[in-house]
């Protein structure tokens, strides 16, 4: 609770700012004021640990540079013997943002420039810092931030948890704001539901092409993290398991974060697009185990972007599709979800006929419009294996009104995964034979077990019993009416 409250009185804070005037803006500042204790409390960590095996750490944000000493210097208080802000010396005002803005920045910038790897913490701490922008003007409005923050610690695991579910729910709030080419958050009960059949396990490596703030590959690396059995089931998850890319600038950034709060040290996470990669150039070295994806559908690609494709479409969504087939590998996995005109529009049945044909499409789950907040839109999630072309297909309907006040949850997803396991036959769910597709190969959900009801009443039964509802009604008006009185 201590977390929540702080992040709201921090949003307060900045709706202030002139330069402040979205949730992304939000979650921008307070990413990079976040990132930076986090960072100084890891380490601070990794220092008490190397200490204790009788060697010595050497951080990489050090000097005035550390949170401890630019941000909130200490000293103790005479009275009660805690260390306490040295306000004298704790920069506030116009100082403060200099300092960040033509000090702080610049040098953690740098760190592009002196890592050794791309693939370490040095290195991702420059990239961040090299796309972030300082955009409060207000020193004193910094310096209540820095101290609300200095008051979070993330040392335990039960600290690191409660952190990072906030920041979760910043980045949905920042994906219900509305995002551009069709891109919204994607629901946590729906990722771990997707992760759970997908089952991806320790030596298999995971891929997001559109990954956004990277909530598949957090919650895969959960999933994964739980399964851990030895040092070196550490370091494969660590370093050799995840991989992602993210066409925009901030998304980016938030994601490589994310990964980095849930415990990914140096995500495996790259700036750029992934629809640029020309199909006929992946290699068998490029190829994943395991896909889970939300890609954004709509959206707007150059000409030349469509030259790699060998089907040709101006829909992102379609070029992703015949990506994430040449992507994986035989016998590889994947858990997609996509809008549920795909199954059905006329521009998409070669790439239907396309995954049919090289992949065993073996279940499809309907999901209900509400299931995305503010999207507006119906979506299916695509659960295929390459290697074996589609004999049969199984579907789920999940049957729910979704809200932004009543939104999906696990528990809505148990039944969903119980009957996926043996493909079993219910109200909400069936199998079709691919043979008796016809030649576009559609494959729209159509409920063969779901009794609709027929309202048999006659025009007039009906108009009577409108009257009738309309007569209750205004008793219970007059009779509150009295109450009142």
């Amino acid at each position: 609770m201590k977390y929540e409250n702080t992040f709201k009185a921090i949003d307060q804070i900045l709706w202030k700012e002139q330069g402040c005037g979205s949730e992304l803006d939000y979650l921008e500042q307070k990413s990079w004021m976040l990132f930076l204790k986090y960072l100084d409390d890891l380490e601070t960590e990794r220092e008490d640990e190397a200490e204790l095996e009788g060697k010595t750490y050497k951080r990489l944000v050090s000097g005035f540079y550390r949170w401890s000493q630019w941000a909130t210097p200490k000293k103790k208080d005479p009275q009660t013997g805690k260390m306490v802000l040295d306000t004298v010396n704790a920069m506030s005002g116009d100082d403060l943002v200099e300092f960040v803005d033509q000090k702080l920045f610049p040098y953690l910038k740098d760190f592009q420039n002196t890592a050794t790897q791309t693939d370490s913490l040095e290195y991702k701490i420059g990239e961040i810092f090299g796309e972030l922008h300082n955009k409060i003007r207000s020193g004193f409005n910094m310096r209540e931030i820095i101290n609300m923050i200095d008051e979070l610690h993330f040392q335990s695991a039960e600290d690191k948890h409660e952190m990072t579910v906030l920041y979760e729910s910043n980045i949905q709030r920042m994906g219900n704001a509305g995002r551009n080419g069709g891109e919204y958050y994607t629901p946590r009960p729906l990722i771990r539901s997707i992760i759970k059949l997908v089952d991806p396990k320790i030596g298999e490596t995971v891929y997001d092409p559109a990954c956004g703030s990277a909530g598949f590959l957090c919650e895969a690396f959960l999933y994964m993290k739980d399964k851990i059995k030895s040092v070196s089931d550490h370091e494969t998850l660590q370093k050799k398991t995840f991989y992602g890319k993210e066409k925009k600038g901030l998304p980016y950034i938030i994601a490589t974060m994310n990964m980095i709060f849930h415990g990914v040290s140096a995500p495996n996470i790259t700036h750029g697009n992934t629809l640029a990669m020309n199909l006929s150039q992946i290699q068998e070295s490029d190829r994943k185990n395991v896909i889970l994806a939300n890609p954004p559908f709509g959206g707007n690609e150059r000409g030349e972007v469509l030259q790699n494709f060998e089907i040709r479409t101006s829909e992102t969504a379609y070029m992703f599709m015949q990506h994430f087939i040449k992507m994986l590998k035989a016998g590889g996995r994947a858990g997609i979800v996509i809008k549920n005109t795909f199954l059905s529009n006329g521009d998409a049945s070669a790439i239907r006929k396309m995954l049919l044909e090289n992949c065993n499409l073996h279940t499809i789950l309907d999901l209900p419009s509400g299931v995305f907040t503010g999207a507006g839109v119906k979506t299916v999630v695509l659960f295929f294996t390459k290697g074996e072309p589609t004999e049969k297909i199984w579907y789920y309907q999940v049957d729910k009104h979704f809200t932004k006040t009543q939104p999906l949850t696990e528990a809505d997803m148990e039944e969903f995964l119980t009957l996926q396991k043996t493909q079993g036959e219910s109200e909400h769910s069936w199998t079709i034979d691919v043979s008796t597709l016809d030649d576009a190969c559609d494959l729209s959900v159509k409920n063969p077990n779901k009794v609709e009801e027929v309202d048999e009443r006659t025009p007039s039964e009906i108009a009577e019993s409108i009257f009738a509802l309309n007569n209750e009604n205004q008793t219970l008006i007059d009779e509150i009416l009295e109450m009142v009185k």
